[in-house]
């Protein structure tokens, strides 16, 4: 997955690159290269990464609930003093 990740970034970067060229030569073709590129990476490295990264992850622990029970009994304190 990594190796597909950084595969489909170089691809899409170099799509960059060669639209932003492109279009500096005058080409207008080179506005739906950028626009594709930047199509595939809101709709498909962006989700792929995420899931790369949070795929064996607990979620329970990117929660505020601990914080939130903290700061709950925090209050309490301050309350009784």
């Amino acid at each position: 997955m990594k190796l597909v990740l950084n595969i489909l970034l170089v691809l899409v970067l170099g799509g960059l690159v060669y639209g932003f060229y492109l279009q500096n030569l005058g080409d207008s073709n080179g506005q739906i290269i950028i626009g594709i590129s930047v199509l595939v990476i809101a709709f498909v490295f962006m989700p792929l990464f995420i899931f790369h990264r949070y795929k064996n992850k607990n979620l329970k622990d990117f929660t505020f609930d601990n914080y939130r029970k903290e700061l709950e009994e925090h209050r309490k304190k301050e309350d009784n003093n």
